[in-house]
Order: structure tokens, then sequence, then C-alpha cells
């Protein structure tokens, strides 16, 4: 049986490939590990091949459980550990991220809570849809109040262990009452509340958690420094005695802080489970010696820290510099001028450079400067497929034909496009289903509310209803052979919803991206319906792909990669320039009044230890701020720095030292003609 878990061990792992921490650390499978891997340490390999070791010596894949922070990470690992072992096993390992795993556990069990089996999962724009209706609704249409920092308080809240409505405003507090009541009764669910309930169903439920403990036995955590509180009690209660539980993570690269990550998860493991191993990953295989000296200068300054220094693989490499400008037009202007030079004379691949920068204020420079020099570029955190109109309306639609008490989605595609159900009734509709303490759906079936409309509205009304049950019938059907995306193709084209996108259109190229994006939605659910998926574990797929915008896939995009330093960990580029090394940017102006400083050094340390080969880091003396030049001072992180492999240099000096050189090359040249 064994033989037919794993495969003739695959070439990709070989125990004597590894170094002897990796081995150490693919050896160790029982009791409480953690596993500090350094910036481009090998981490995971070594986590790929300590699965696959797990495996080889007999352990169940049922019984492995990977959680990682983004679908696409979790892909990778599987894929990787695919490679090396039998597919059959590959599919029977468990390996999603956080939210994907509370989903398992509250299809489970979240009746135990007082909730239905089939709960919907309410994505962004849901919830900015609903807590917008509920400001208007508490608050009057012309109150100034951001959805998005209300449902920041309330997922802070969720996350702290507090209420969600705990806040000195009250009628801050009175909406996220109401939001979270509306949840409820729609039997939604947000993506904080995924992880709040599973961790609340295990708490208060043995029967729950015994089952899941005795299915999980290894559970392995990657990017480890990322989790916060909730998620750490979230492990406690899934990993019982004797504790398989492997953590892999870096405190020198947790930035995360400001979206709730907790690094004391990692500094203080010890406080979680009891005598656990720990092993250091610190033979880098990405950057030069030059690189690796100049990250562990500065990272040392960081108090509190676990002790540890990325070693080479690679000795020597180029000397880093240091570039002072005079603003920072000639900041964007110089490194552009300089790709183009290095991609031109020595025939680098644009994809080869990076441009790192702490704030997307900083990209607009940047970016007019490629295109000045008509330089392909790709800027990291364009707009997500996710939040485009034609993909949310899309995915409203089928929420609908799934649960139709669902207010947020049916009161978006109500009217889209337009079918004789205008804003008033929509809002005589609305105020009646409050009334009656019932869903829109609901109140579109009650003759008294449809009385109150006239005859047009109520036939419209009538017209929709049916329509969608016809439809909602075909989909639910499980013992049809229809294919889903079939039948959502022709219920877009029996309300001819692409014409309808398109007409709003200014150009061909947008006209094409909206249908594009339709068509990718029917493709989705298409290929969803062959895998014999339902339409419940569909949608509740692509509530799982937002997390965490894994759609931004720059591996597929062309061109310079102008990406924030947040973006960039995980990534890796032979050139990298870091602008805006300046006080007030890096570290940036809130953390000195936050306490934060330590993290913004550890996002320096991120974007340094980026580089493969090359690294130039630049501040400017000026910087336009409102239409005005403000004054800059160099980042009070320089001084941190050892110099011994970084050479400092100044703007006007190096482009009067490229003039000479140009003046040289045209004096021969013209020399040569000449001659001939």
């Amino acid at each position: 049986m064994l033989g037919e878990i794993v495969n003739c061990m695959a070439e990709s792992f070989s125990i004597s490939s590894l170094n002897p921490a990796q081995r150490d650390a693919v050896n160790t499978i029982d009791g409480p590990v953690l596993i500090l891997a350094g910036a481009g340490t090998g981490k995971t390999r070594t986590v790929t091949c300590r699965i696959t070791n797990m495996l080889e010596k007999g352990i169940p894949p049922s019984q492995i459980l990977a959680v990682t922070f983004t679908n696409k990470s979790a892909s990778e690992m599987r894929e990787r550990v695919c490679a090396m072992v039998s597919k059959k096993a590959g599919k029977e390992l468990t390996v999603c991220t956080f939210h994907s795993l509370c989903v398992r556990i509250l299809r489970e069990g979240i009746e135990k809570l007082g909730y239905k089996k089939n709960f919907t999962i309410y994505s962004g724009s849901d919830q900015v849809g609903l807590v917008k209706q509920l400001i208007v609704r508490k608050g009057g249409k012309d109150l100034n109040l951001d959805a998005m920092q209300v449902l920041s308080m309330i997922s802070k809240n969720k996350n702290d262990d507090l209420a969600a409505d705990y806040h000195a405003d009250e009628l801050v507090s009175e909406i996220a009452r109401a939001y979270t009541a509306e949840l409820r009764a729609q039997n939604a669910v947000d993506f904080d509340d995924l992880l709040v309930l599973a961790e609340r169903l295990l708490r208060e439920h043995k029967d729950v958690r015994e089952v899941l403990q005795k299915r999980y036995q290894y559970v392995t955590v990657d990017e480890f420094q990322d989790t916060n509180g909730l998620q750490m009690r979230l492990l406690q209660k899934l990993v019982g005695a004797p504790y398989n539980v492997c953590v892999v993570g870096d405190d020198d690269q947790s930035i995360y802080g400001w979206r709730g990550a907790d690094v004391s998860n990692i500094l203080q493991f010890e406080k979680f489970f009891p005598d656990p191993k720990v092993i250091l990953l610190e033979i880098n295989y990405r950057s030069s010696a030059a690189v690796l000296h100049t990250a562990n200068s500065l990272i040392k300054y960081n108090i509190g820290r676990r002790e540890k220094e990325l070693k080479p693989f690679h000795e020597g490499g180029a000397r880093l510099r240091l570039i002072s400008m005079p603003g920072d037009e000639e900041e964007a202007e110089f490194i552009a001028e300089e790709v183009l030079d290095r991609h031109q004379s020595h025939k680098k691949p644009l994809e080869d450079f990076a441009v790192l920068f702490r704030t997307n204020q900083q990209s607009r420079n940047l970016e007019t400067a490629m295109r000045t020099l008509d330089i392909p570029y790709r800027v990291v955190g364009a707009q997500s497929f996710f939040d485009k109109k034609e993909v949310r309306d899309v995915m409203a639609y089928l929420q609908v034909f799934y649960n139709p008490m669902s207010d947020v989605p049916l009161l978006r595609i109500l009217n889209a496009p337009p079918r004789g159900i205008g804003q008033g009734s929509i809002l005589l509709i609305t105020e009646a289903s409050r009334e009656r303490d019932i869903s829109v759906w609901e109140a579109m079936g009650t003759e008294e509310v449809l009385e109150e409309l006239s005859a047009k509205v109520r036939g419209s009304v009538n017209v929709f209803t049916e329509m969608v049950n016809s439809f909602r019938d075909r989909m639910l059907d499980r013992n049809s052979k229809e294919n889903m995306g079939e039948i959502l193709k022709e219920f877009l084209e029996k309300i001819d919803y692409s014409s309808w996108v398109q007409r709003g259109c200014k150009t061909d190229a947008e006209k094409e991206k909206r249908a594009e994006g339709i068509h990718d939605v029917i493709d989705y659910l298409r290929d969803a319906s062959r895998q014999g998926k339902t339409l419940q574990k569909f949608l509740d797929s692509m509530a799982l792909r937002e997390d965490r915008n894994d759609d931004d896939d720059i591996e597929k995009q062309k061109g310079v990669c102008l990406i924030t330093l947040h973006a960039s960990k995980g990534l890796e580029f032979p050139v990298v320039y870091l602008v805006g090394l300046e006080n007030g940017i890096l570290p940036h102006k809130r953390s000195q009044e936050e306490g934060t400083v330590d993290e913004e050094r550890r996002l320096l340390y991120v974007g340094i230890t980026r580089a493969q080969d090359e690294f130039t880091m630049s501040y400017c003396n000026y910087r336009s701020k409102y239409g005005e030049r403000v004054h800059c001072e160099s980042s009070s992180f320089i001084k941190e720095l050892d110099f011994t492999y970084i050479d400092e240099s100044d703007y006007e000096d190096i482009m009067g030292a490229e003039a000479n050189e140009e003046e040289r090359d045209s004096f021969f040249s013209s020399l040569k003609d000449m001659l001939d």
C-alpha cells in the first residue's frame, strides 16, 4: 500500500541534496517544531520534503494538514508534494489557507452554533454594499462615513476577541451591531467570522474538537510570523497531544502588524506548545554575500528578535550603491534611463529589474518616467478580477441562485440590467422587508407588499422571481446532468446582460475586457461543474480566492516590476532599486507615534533581501507634495548599515561622469568615421 502512496522518491527529493539544518527539519516529524527560515534559505523545499518524508514513513496522507496564507502558496505546495509522491497521496493531503480550513470546519458543525449548514460567505464587495446601506439607514444619506473604515474597525475587533460594536462613537457602534444582525439574519458570515466561528466551535464543542484532532494528527503552518492571536488560538484547539505541529517562519520578515499579525506568536512559541525543537535555516541561496552582509548589519538593531544570521551560499557579489538624489523626479528618471541603457546595451531582460517603494504614491513618478522612455512595466496591486463590476454582478446572480434570502447580492442585481423595478420600488420593498423582519426576497413574494407597487412593477417583480426560481431549480438539481456553466450562460443571454454592460463602455478594448470577465466566470463555473462541485462549493472557492488578492500574479506579466515593499515579500529579482529611503517614508512617519519602528526596519530588511545580484538605494533632498517641493532628510536606518560593501555617491557626480563617457564615445566614433 505504501508503495502506491509514495513513488520511487523523485530526484527532486533527496536527503543528501539538503544542507544539515534542512535535513534536521525534514527528519524531525514528531512533537512541536519551530523552523526559523531566513529569507532565501529554501523554506518551501524543506517543508515539502518534510511532508514527503512523513508519507515515506507511513503516515496516512489524510492525517496531514498544511496551512498557508494564500491560495497561490497552497497550490504551489500541493504541486510540489505531488511531484514527489503519487497524485493519489497528493489529493488526500489537506493543503489550504486558514480561511479555507475554517470553511471546512464550519460546513461540518456550524449548526451547533445556531447557523444553517448552507451559510453564505460575504466577500469584500458584499460587506461594503451592506455597510453603505446601513450608514444611510442609521445616519441618513448625507452622513460622511467611510464604509471601509467601519469594516476595518469591525474586523479588528473580531480578531482582537472584542465585540464587533466596540467603539467610542455610538453611531458607528450601532452600525456595527446592525451589520452583525443583518449577516446573522441572512445566514451569512464574513471572512473574519470564518475564523471566529471555527475557533468558537472547537472551543465550545469537545466532540468536534476531538474529531478534527484525530483527523489532522500532523499539522504544518507556513509563514507563521503572519499569524494573529485568533489564528494562534484556533491552532491550539486544532492540535492535541502529542502536539505534532510544525510552524515555519521568520520573525525578521514580520511586516504585517498593521493588519493584525502578531510577531509574539513566533517569538514566544514555547508559551503555546511545550518544549519545541527550534531549527535555524540560515544558508541563503538567493543573494550575494555583499547583499546579505548589509541586510544582517541592519536587522541586528531589532531588540527581542530570535538570533540568527543569513550566510551566503554564493560568495562575493557586486557592491551595493547608496545614491543621493536632488528630487523624486530625478530619482525616477535616473532609474528609468539606467534600466533602458542596461536593457539595450547589455541585453538584460526588463523582468530582471524591480523598483521597490514604501507608499503607493511613490509609483506615480516612476510610472511617468517609464512611460516617457517607452519602457514596459507592471505595477503590482492593479484592480482585482473580483472587483470588476461585471464579475461582481455575475457572482451576485449565482449567490441569489444559491441563497435568495441574502439581501446584498439580490439588491445588487435586482435591476441590473434594468427590468422595470426602479430605485423607488426597490426602496419600498426593502423598507417593507425591514418592517416585517423578513428578507427582501420574501417581501417580493408577499401579496401585501406587491399590492403597494404599480401593476407594471408588480408584473416585473413576478417575472423576475419566476425566472430566478426556474434557473435556481436547474442549478441546484443534484440529479441533473446539466453543466452549471451552461445554465449560467443561458441565463445571462436571456437577460441580455453582456449587451447591457457593453453599452456603457467607451472603447472597444473596454468592451472586450468586460466580455472576458463574464466569460471567465462562466468558464470557472463550467470547470467546477465538470469536477462534480456543487454551486455551494463553487461559491465558497470563489469567495476564498479573494483572500490576499492572489490574482495579482506578477510572473505572468511583462516589463520592469514596480512594487511596494509589502507586496515584494517572497519574491526575488536580479537587480533591485529601493527608492525613498527617507525619514517619514521609511521609516514611515506613523511608526514613531505607534511604536512600530522595528517593523519598518524589518520592511527594509525584506527589501534588501529581494536582491539576488545588485542593489541600489536612493534618497531625495526634496520631494513633491501637493504641488510643492518639501525638504527631506535621509533615513535614520542608513546610519545602521555597515558600509563595507556599499558605495555612496551623488546624482550630480554620476550624471557628470556619464556625460564625460558619452563625449569620449562620441569622439572615438567620429574618429572611426574619419578613418573609414
